[in-house]
């Protein structure tokens, strides 16, 4: 049986999103999607001393109702991008895997590419090869369906074009989604549930839910692979 999931494109964000890729067959990213300044498109959290901090991509002024693939970064992004990195050199240089984790960090900040989906689409395809997912990920554009659909209609159009059986959500969506309408679609909707995960951040008290940044900084890559089996389908 087929597994399919489909997400919007985030920028190394917290275990979670990866949990979903991992758990299944074909990751379709939405870039025809639009972007709302309130999502974590170009945004993610880091660890700073005891707790959170909040690191953006600076994009281009534009109208809000543009997609993400007609989105870019503003022109003068790199600057901010430098101040982000020397944060995270500062924050994670004494952290066990820093070594070999920040130039794989670097390398996603440090894309060429303007564009903001293509931007983190680069970076999903750098994380997915280090922890080694091999899902098949697919952009939603590239999929022949209508793509004035909207809500579940969209969804079960792409889950169809696909050719998939189940399509799993991230927990969110349980209060999107009715499984009597997936059903009678013929397809079987399941909603993903990450365990409670703790890992050892300097000694200190724990701050969850970082981008995926703190957990292969703090974290070998067996231990991170055991991680991405942390969750149960609801």
């Amino acid at each position: 049986m087929k597994k399919t999931a489909i997400m919007q494109p985030y920028f190394l964000p917290y275990i979670g999103y990866w949990q979903l890729i991992h758990s299944v067959d074909e990751f379709i990213v939405y870039d025809n999607i639009e972007f709302t300044k309130k999502g974590w498109f170009n945004r993610n959290r880091i660890l700073e001393g005891e707790h959170d901090r909040l690191f953006t991509i600076p994009i281009k002024k534009d109208s809000d109702y543009l997609h993400v693939d007609q989105r870019y970064l503003s022109d003068d992004s790199e600057k901010e991008i430098t101040r982000t990195l020397r944060i995270i050199q500062a924050n994670y240089r004494k952290a066990p895997y820093y070594a070999e984790v920040y130039p794989l960090i670097e390398a996603c900040f440090l894309s060429s590419e303007r564009n903001l989906f293509q931007y983190i689409y680069h970076s999903i395809k750098v994380i997915c090869e280090y922890l080694g997912i091999d899902t098949t990920i697919t952009i939603s554009s590239t999929i022949n369906i209508d793509h004035s659909l909207k809500a579940d209609e969209k969804v079960i159009a792409l889950c169809k074009a696909v050719g998939t059986d189940v399509y799993i959500n991230a927990i969110g969506g349980m209060e999107l989604y009715d499984r009597h309408t997936f059903s009678s679609h013929i397809l079987e909707l399941k909603f993903i549930k990450t365990k409670p995960i703790v890992y050892e951040q300097f000694g200190r008290g724990f701050v969850p839910w970082l981008s995926i940044i703190d957990v292969i900084m703090f974290n070998d890559k067996p231990t991170v692979k055991r991680l991405l089996d942390e969750y149960e389908l609801l």
